[in-house]
């Protein structure tokens, strides 16, 4: 198995990924290439896969694409998409469970004034 880099994500780089993360539909595009693997998909087969096409699947690439969580490519007259930032994404699920149960067991504390 590959050994993956940790990747200490700051709070405002987390928030900033999770943003791009931040729609049903960018999440379909992401999800539809981890599933395609490292080779990637050229444009118009992401496009019928997740049912996202034209300019709205343009438009999610080049979110994704800035937040670091895929590339693009050109190769010969293709455009081939690849979710290319698998270390990222295991960063932002430890970013989520790093701190996983540390206040378990400690007593609630009620702020209420009466």
């Amino acid at each position: 198995m590959k050994q993956m880099a940790f990747i200490d994500l700051s709070l405002e780089r987390a928030a900033s990924t999770f943003a791009a993360l931040g729609s049903e539909q960018r999440l379909i595009v992401l999800r539809t290439l981890v599933r395609a693997g490292e080779e990637g998909l050229n444009i118009g087969t992401l496009g019928e896969r997740s049912g996202v096409a034209g300019s709205t699947l343009t438009h999610h690439m080049k979110i994704l694409t800035q937040a670091g969580l895929v590339q693009q490519a050109k190769q010969g007259r293709q455009i081939i998409c690849i979710a290319a930032a698998y270390d990222e994404l295991h960063a932002l699920s430890d970013f989520l469970l790093q701190e996983c149960c540390a206040d378990a067991g400690q007593p609630n504390k009620d702020h209420s004034h009466g």
